[in-house]
């Protein structure tokens, strides 16, 4: 009869553990990477942003959030600026920003090149110079784009 072999052959915890311990430490790195990084938005991608939520606030329907967007000066009304926006979209079809360039920043005030296009007419595009107005700490669209 032979006796049994006291080697083990079953395998041990130890490369999971260390797999699990490099993986833990990877995700404290990204996790402490995103806390301590503050890189805030320049004023020229707060700005497309302001272009592109206006646009998008108003392709919804959702007029509190357009004037969010919007100088308080250039708001209008709810009723005329739906309105308008409804005929808008019966003769050309949904509005989309595809680009906003040629920020010029001076203080409070800029201005940048908007550039449009309609869903009926998704080749022509249209771009138009907007301004922009810093209102209570963010920017605000303060000109109209095409209709």
């Amino acid at each position: 009869m032979t006796e049994p072999d006291d080697t083990s052959t079953g395998s041990t915890a130890t490369p999971f553990l260390g797999a699990l311990a490099i993986i833990v430490a990877i995700v404290i790195a990204i996790w402490l990477f995103n806390v301590f990084s503050h890189d805030e938005l320049t004023d020229s991608q707060q700005i497309g942003r302001a272009a592109a939520g206006q646009n998008d606030a108003l392709q919804r329907g959702d007029f509190a959030d357009f004037r969010s967007f919007t100088c308080a000066a250039e708001a209008g009304d709810e009723s005329k600026v739906t309105a308008a926006h409804r005929d808008s979209v019966a003769k050309r079809g949904e509005r989309f920003v595809d680009g906003v360039f040629d920020v010029a920043v001076d203080g409070d005030r800029a201005t940048a090149s908007v550039t449009y296009h309609f869903d009926k007419d998704p080749d022509a595009k249209q771009t138009v110079e907007a301004t922009f107005l810093k209102e209570a700490g963010a920017w605000k669209v303060c000109s109209t784009g095409p209709s």
